[in-house]
């Protein structure tokens, strides 16, 4: 079965000390790092979206600064490809589906930040133009959030998201479970 690894916003802005701290990034950063290395190590496709928020009112993810860069934990090498986004669905404005169609995976695993909004736009994406995708869930992180006056922790954003994207859209697996599938075939 061939594979490709989809890695979505997981840069700096999005980690303690930058513009918009996630719940759990470092973790899921971590276990990202994991899943990256099995695929490097098994000659598997990367491919890295990086989004850019090129706007005056832009709070985070700015042009030029080191929030928006992709993070140490996960930066590309080589020849991995980058996608440079504006929408939180990476296939909108993107080379996403002819990058990925070149590829042809028969799965397309998906892990990165933030599962409320890019995570869950290009899943749902991928799933409705025909690809098989799976969402290393702990490989994922969301923020704390508001409606209506009342806080949702983003650990229980994380949880919600994850649980409507599995009803329909994509497979979910933990990191662990991800690399320890893939040393067995």
């Amino acid at each position: 079965m061939s594979r490709a690894l989809v890695i979505v916003d997981i840069q700096n802005d999005y980690f303690p000390g930058g513009a918009y701290p996630l719940v759990g990034s470092v973790a899921a950063a971590e276990r990202a790092a994991s899943v990256l290395a099995a695929f490097r190590e098994a000659g598997d496709p990367v491919v890295h979206i990086q989004h850019v928020w090129d706007a005056p009112d832009a709070s985070f993810m700015r042009p030029g600064s080191a929030g928006v860069e992709i993070h140490p934990l996960v930066a590309p090498v080589g020849d991995e490809p980058v996608l440079r986004k504006a929408e939180p669905n990476a296939f909108v404005g993107t080379f996403l589906e002819e990058t990925l169609r070149g590829i042809a995976p028969d799965q397309l695993v998906v892990l990165g930040m933030m599962s409320s909004m890019c995570v869950d736009s290009t899943v749902r994406a991928a799933s409705e133009i025909g690809f098989d995708v799976t969402v290393v869930h702990d490989a994922c992180a969301a923020p704390d959030l508001e409606f209506g006056g009342t806080t949702v922790p983003g650990d229980a954003v994380h949880a919600a998201f994850m649980a409507a994207l599995s009803d329909s859209f994509a497979t979910l697996v933990s990191a662990d479970d991800l690399v320890g599938a893939r040393t067995q075939y």
